[in-house]
């Protein structure tokens, strides 16, 4: 099953676009395309002298853009394969050669001519290798990845992937799955900043750090400010223009330091809890009370599965949202190519970031029961939530902090939410502190769903089986209605199999617009009014048995009336009447 995108896929060209758009350099080596790979048994070490094909990076073998349509086992190992030789005008002298893994699941050993350079554990997050030490220049280079996946076979992070998919979960998928690019450096250089706008005091407060502790400049709007690495700078950004989801205003600034030079962007937002005049607890955007009006997003596709076919289809996604009025995406257990949230800053979505489960098998006990009886247990009891396994919990927490540095300078992002439905849950107001000690200026969602600890800034709820009636939060926090909805329809001749899952199945597109209608109309909106502060409907698009999206799996058609969606989200809409029918994409401002 393939998307438009997937059918005119450029094999020569696959993801060209620069991968990393708020640290971006003038030189990249996109490495996607044709690879050789292997597989062998998971005890192998050194790689088969035969490979087995050709695959082509980014897309997981079990994809069907893969061209390999093989899922790999808990105990197998997936060998890649491609040759290397250093690009043109590289000097070893002076620069490092890097070479960059947007994500790779989950288990990756990196090896070029025989020398190991790295190990990295963790199936969602970026990791970089030094190649100038083991590359021979002036001749071709091996280069080999060695990776293993246990998917829910261990307690390691894996999201919604599943080796029995069915239902809410999903096919599972392993290797390579993100850009893999070649970057040239300076050996003295810029490893990274983190921007902090500073909303009330009309400043933004910037973070340097190079590798050698070094000074440099700060270029922004004309001016020019010198920086030490790892001190804070303070720049003044009189009369900005506020971002958000009306006005996605986005401001470019650059780095210097000798030879390197590095370009960024940033927004001019605040995102908090306050409590509007009448006394109700409330989210804040800038200042004012701003009602997240969004949709699960889970990130999935026919073809390339975690990974969309072309940049133009991620934005495709985000653009259909806007189309129909909605202002927030919340990214459902995954996390996303940076371009992915570029595209969010730059179009005005605001994203909710959930972090990736893990831990056991999950008990009913702990993640279905709750959502007909709403029982909430203590997140101490490691066993009830499948986390007895300590390396399990060590490892989410440190990805949950890799996370939240990773994704710290997007504008776009406004709340984070550690667990959801208590797959996987433990500590969920230790997982608020962690991530308030990296990051204070956005809310926390700690527990979505269920399984309630009375932390974070919202009570987070699910209602799909009743209707929704607004309760104020005994602890003072905003309201969120965090997952709703899930209405089904399966499209004949554009659905991923003959099998349908839904919170309510429907039979015809007017019989699903009519039903969507009445649940606003009845609950959310009445709800709005005396305190609901966010929410999030079920769901983006169709993913495999679920049909329950705004649009088939293939994003060939769109199952509710656009028109109608966006009448009913302008009876939500917080934002100034003028503004919201003015709201026009937003480019980075030259500096």
């Amino acid at each position: 099953m393939r998307t438009k995108w997937g059918q005119t896929l450029d094999r020569e060209h696959i993801l060209p676009e620069y991968p990393r758009p708020q640290f971006r350099r003038n030189n990249c080596v996109i490495l996607n395309g044709e690879w050789e790979y292997a597989v062998t048994g998971a005890s192998a070490q050194i790689p088969p002298e035969r490979f087995d094909g050709v695959i082509l990076v980014p897309f997981s073998p079990e994809s069907e853009l893969s061209g390999v349509g093989y899922t790999l086992k808990p105990n197998e190992c997936l060998w890649y394969r491609k040759m290397l030789e250093a690009p043109l005008g590289y000097d070893a002298n002076m620069e490092d050669l890097l070479l960059h893994f947007g994500a790779v699941d989950q288990f990756a050993e990196v090896r070029l001519n025989g020398i190991t350079l790295l190990h990295h554990a963790g199936g969602y997050l970026p990791f970089t290798a030094v190649l100038s030490d083991a590359l021979v220049s002036g001749a071709a280079n091996e280069l080999l990845v060695r990776v293993r996946d246990e998917t829910d076979a261990s307690c390691w992070s894996r999201g919604k992937q599943s080796s029995r998919p069915g239902g809410i979960w999903y096919t599972p998928q392993s290797g390579i799955w993100q850009t893999v690019w070649l970057e040239r450096v300076p050996k003295r250089r810029i490893e990274s900043l983190r921007i902090t706008p500073l909303y009330d005091q009309s400043a933004i407060e910037l973070v340097v750090w190079t590798n050698c502790a070094g000074e440099g400049t700060i270029h922004l709007l004309g001016a020019e400010t010198p920086f030490s690495s790892g001190v804070p700078v303070r720049l003044p950004m009189a009369r900005f223009t506020p971002w958000s989801p009306e006005q996605p205003k986005l401001y470019d600034i650059s780095l210097s330091m000798e030879r390197d030079h590095v370009e960024s962007y940033f927004a001019m937002r605040k995102f908090s809890v306050g409590k509007d005049e009448q006394g109700t607890p409330r989210l804040f955007l800038n200042n004012e009370p701003y009602f997240h009006n969004g949709v699960l997003d889970q990130g999935y596709w026919p073809d390339g599965l975690y990974t969309a076919p072309s940049d133009e289809a991620m934005a495709y996604d985000i653009e259909l949202m806007k189309s129909m009025g909605f202002n927030m995406l919340r990214k459902h257990i995954k996390v996303e190519p940076l371009r992915w949230y570029y595209h969010c800053d730059r179009l005005g979505m605001l994203v909710w970031q959930d972090m990736i489960n893990g831990g056991g098998q999950y008990g009913s006990g702990a993640i279905s029961l709750p959502l007909v009886f709403g029982n909430a247990h203590p997140d101490s009891d490691y066993a009830y939530f499948s986390r007895e396994d300590v390396r399990g919990r060590e490892a989410y927490t440190r990805e949950l902090q890799e996370m939240v540095l990773l994704l710290y300078n997007a504008p776009c992002i406004a709340m984070w939410v550690p667990f959801n439905e208590g797959w996987g849950q433990f500590d969920a107001n230790k997982a608020v502190a962690a991530v308030r000690a990296l990051d204070n200026t956005r809310t926390i969602d700690h527990a979505s769903g269920w399984h309630d600890q009375k932390g974070g800034d919202v009570k987070s709820l699910h209602v799909y089986f009743k209707p929704y009636r607004f309760k104020r939060d005994a602890q003072g926090r905003a309201v969120v209605l965090s997952e709703f909805g899930g209405y089904a329809y399966r499209v004949e001749g554009h659905s991923f199999s003959e099998k349908e899952f839904g919170y309510k199945r429907l039979r015809s597109c007017e019989s699903l617009m009519a039903n969507y209608e009445r649940l606003y109309r009845r609950e959310i909106i009445p709800a709005k009014a005396k305190g609901l502060c966010a929410a999030v409907y079920t769901q983006l698009s169709d993913v495999e048995q679920e049909t329950n999206g705004f649009v088939t799996y293939d994003r060939e058609e769109v199952k509710l009336d656009v028109v109608r969606v966006r009448a009913i989200n302008a009876a939500l809409s917080d934002a100034p009447k003028d503004e919201a029918e003015a709201a026009e994409p937003a480019q980075p401002e030259q500096a």
